[in-house]
C-alpha cells in the first residue's frame, strides 16, 4: 500500500539530499543530507519540525545511506507505508526533456546518454533512481531536470559561434542550469506582482556555491549564463565561470593536463581561488572586515562580474519587472546585492539599505526604493517544485 507521500531525493557523487513532502498540502515533513559518502567522516543529517538529529555512517556509501534514510524516516513514523512517488533531481536532459516525465527504460536511456554532458551529475543522479526503484519497485519515480526550464531559449541564446556541425552531430550549446530554482521564484514573483507569469520579465540571479543569472520573457526562460556545462557564466563558490579559451593552450604548455585543468576550474576557482582560503561567503566577509586584501579582492571581483551578467541579461527583455536574488549568498548576503546594485543604476535599480539589510523580510522581499526599478529576495525551493511535479506526474 502506498502512503500519502512524495519523497525527494537530489543525489550527488558523494551526497544524499531528501526531503519527505506530505502529499495533501505539500509541505515539507522531514529533510536531510547525507554527506562526505564513502569517506569515514560519511555523516547523515536529519531535519523534523523543530528536531534535529545526526548519525554517523561509517565509510557508508550510497546504497547504505539511502537505506539508513528510509529506516529513520520509518523509526520517526513519518513514513508508515510506500510513497506515493518519488521525484529526483536530474541535472542534465539535453534537448530530450522540457518538462519532468515519469521515469521508465527510455527516460532512463536519454538521462545515460546526456552522461556525456554532465559526468560529475548525472551518473550519480541514475545511480539514486536505481537504488530507489530496488527499494521500491511498484512506486512511481519522476526526474526532474535542472535543464528543462531553459529550453525555451532562443537560437540567438543556446548556439555558440563555433561550426555548426557541432551543435547538429554532438549537442553542443547553451543547455542552462539551476532552472528549477529560477522557475520557482519566478512563479513566486508574479503572484507577488498580482500579474500572469505570462506577461512578466524577469531576472533572476540564482547565487549559492553554484551561481547562475536568467532572463525570463513573458514567463519564458530566455537567456541563461550557464551553458554546455555548469562551469560556464558567473564566478561562482570554487568554479571559475567565464574564462578565455585559450588558458587551455596555455596551461597545457606548462604542464597541466586536461584532467588536471579541470579540476582546477571546478574545485579550485572561483572564490577560493582568488582568495586563496574559501570558497564560502560568509568567512570571506570576516576575513575582508579584519584587512585580508584576497578576501575583500574575490568579494569585489564577484560583485562586479555579477551586476556585468544581470545587465547582460536586461538585453534579452523590453522591460524589467523585477530582478530577484535567490539561493544561500543571494538571500542573506546583503552585501553583495548592495554592491550588484550601486553597479545598475544606469538600469534604474536603487538599493535600499534598511530593507536589504533585513533581507526583505519586512518588506514581501523588495530591497529597493519605491521609485526604484523592483528588486526582490524570494528563497527558493526546488525540493518543492520536484514534490509538486512529481505528485502531478505519478498519479493520473
Amino acid at each position: 500500500m502506498n502512503d500519502d507521500t512524495i519523497l525527494v531525493i537530489n543525489c550527488g557523487s558523494s551526497s544524499l539530499k531528501f526531503a519527505l513532502f506530505s502529499a495533501q498540502q505539500l509541505n515539507c515533513i522531514a529533510s536531510g543530507l547525507a554527506e562526505k559518502l564513502g569517506t569515514k567522516d560519511a555523516v547523515l543529517s536529519v531535519k523534523s519540525g523543530d528536531e534535529k538529529s545526526s548519525y554517523c555512517l561509517d565509510d557508508a556509501d550510497h546504497h547504505i545511506a539511502i537505506n539508513h534514510v528510509i529506516n529513520t524516516l520509518q523509526a520517526l513514523k513519518l513514513l508508515v507505508k510506500d510513497p506515493l512517488g518519488i521525484g529526483h533531481r536530474v541535472v542534465h536532459g539535453g534537448e530530450s526533456f522540457s518538462d519532468s516525465v515519469l521515469i521508465d527504460e527510455t527516460v532512463l536511456a536519454e538521462i545515460e546518454k546526456c552522461s556525456a554532458l554532465a559526468p560529475l551529475h548525472n551518473p550519480a543522479n541514475l545511480l539514486g533512481i536505481q537504488l530507489m526503484a530496488e527499494r521500491y519497485p511498484s512506486t512511481p519515480q519522476v526526474a526532474v531536470f535542472d535543464t528543462a526550464f531553459h529550453q525555451t531559449l532562443p537560437e540567438t541564446s543556446y548556439l555558440y559561434p563555433i561550426p555548426y556541425e557541432l551543435y547538429t552531430e554532438h549537442g553542443i550549446r547553451r543547455y542552462g542550469f539551476h532552472g528549477t530554482s529560477h522557475k520557482y521564484v519566478a512563479e513566486v514573483a508574479a503572484k507577488q506582482l498580482n500579474k500572469p507569469l505570462a506577461v512578466c520579465n524577469f531576472i533572476t540571479a540564482h547565487l549559492g556555491n553554484g551561481c547562475s543569472v536568467t532572463a525570463i520573457k513573458n514567463g519564458l526562460s530566455v537567456d541563461t549564463s550557464m551553458g554546455l556545462t555548469p562551469l560556464e557564466g558567473l564566478m561562482m563558490g570554487t568554479r571559475s565561470g567565464d574564462i578565455d579559451p585559450g588558458l587551455f593552450e596555455f596551461l597545457n604548455k606548462i604542464g597541466m593536463d586536461s584532467e588536471r585543468i579541470s579540476q582546477m576550474l571546478n574545485k579550485e576557482s572561483g572564490l577560493k581561488g582568488l582568495s586563496g582560503q574559501t570558497n564560502d561567503m560568509r568567512t570571506l566577509f570576516d576575513l575582508a572586515d579584519k584587512g585580508d586584501e584576497k578576501a575583500a579582492l574575490a568579494i569585489e571581483v564577484f560583485c562586479f562580474k555579477l551586476a556585468k551578467y544581470i545587465a547582460a541579461m536586461a538585453a534579452s527583455l523590453p522591460s524589467i519587472d523585477a530582478l530577484i536574488f535567490t539561493g544561500g549568498i543571494g538571500e542573506n548576503a546583503s552585501r553583495v546585492r548592495s554592491a550588484a546594485l550601486e553597479k545598475l543604476a544606469i538600469l534604474g535599480f536603487e538599493v535600499s539599505h534598511s530593507l536589504n539589510n533585513s533581507n526583505g523580510r519586512e518588506s514581501e522581499g523588495r530591497i529597493t526604493e519605491p521609485d526604484s526599478t523592483l528588486s526582490l529576495v524570494i528563497p527558493t525551493n526546488e525540493e518543492l517544485v520536484i514534490a509538486r511535479d512529481t505528485l502531478n506526474n505519478a498519479v493520473k
